[in-house]
């Protein structure tokens, strides 16, 4: 296993990368020096093939607070009062939870504890989660003074307008079972299964051709933004360029035959 001080990264005989948050005593926060961590093993995991799928966790009782604020009020002391600052570390963020949805490779959140303003994004950025039942979701800003508007972009792609807008204006706590009920997360359970129930889902999406998921995920996320009728264009175009590839080819002739498909992974 490759450590690094706030990033531990373990890739098992599966395929599988765990990603572990391991900065408990900021709660796990997205400081500067753990996007810029995120952001490396992103691009790293995007086009490693031994890569096949990805497990966001964290140690200690947070999942993620969101930004580190005094990180961020300390660039107010800047002659501009952190504007500059304040842009570097929000494009920082976009761009983490952009690598997430444009990873090839499914990316699973497994949520302990609390996941607060940018870490509930971290959290609705992944394409699958599972909650444990004491975990609990909130976009806080509007205590502080300061509304979640980058959270409120993943957020409101996850749940509807109304169930976004009443986390996003209250502030509320939301907990695992309302995330489940709302769309926020795809399953809760006792805290002691939490690690074997988000493992069972990756192996399990780990066993499919790597070629067939980095395919149906990039389509997935292009169509939401199209109209119905260019939708069905672009995804009739990739369902040919997909039936000419060799896995389609295997596993079609697999399930006739009724036999195990081997995948090349292409």
């Amino acid at each position: 296993m490759e450590t690094k001080d706030i990033l531990l990264r373990d890739l098992d005989d599966d395929g599988i990368l765990r990603l572990t948050l391991n900065d408990s005593r900021r709660r796990n926060a997205l400081s500067e020096a753990m996007l810029g961590e995120l952001g490396s093993v992103f691009a790293e995991a995007a086009t490693d093939p031994s890569v096949r799928v990805i497990i966001l966790a964290t140690n200690g009782p947070a999942f993620c607070a969101g930004h580190d604020l005094k990180e961020m009020t300390a660039g107010r002391a800047d002659p501009d009062r952190g504007k500059a600052y304040f842009t570097k570390v929000m494009t920082m963020c976009s761009g983490v939870m952009q690598a997430i949805v444009n990873c090839p490779k499914p990316v699973i959140a497994e949520v302990a504890g609390i996941a607060a303003a940018a870490g509930c994004q971290l959290v609705a950025s992944c394409d699958l989660a599972v909650a444990s039942e004491t975990a609990q979701f909130n976009t806080p800003g509007v205590h502080i003074g300061l509304f979640c508007s980058t959270p409120m972009v993943a957020l409101s792609r996850n749940v509807s307008n109304k169930h976004a807008m009443e986390m996003l204006l209250t502030g509320d706590m939301t907990s695992a079972r309302r995330a489940e009920e709302i769309g926020l997360v795809n399953r809760t359970v006792t805290p002691e299964n939490l690690q074997e129930t988000t493992l069972e889902m990756a192996r399990k999406i780990a066993s499919k051709s790597i070629m067939t998921l980095a395919a149906g995920k990039r389509a997935f996320y292009a169509q939401r933004e199209m109209t119905l009728s260019e939708a069905y264009e672009y995804t009739s175009g990739v369902m040919v360029e997909n039936m000419l590839a060799r896995d389609a080819e295997e596993g079609i002739g697999a399930f006739i035959e009724k036999r195990s498909p081997q995948w090349r992974d292409s």
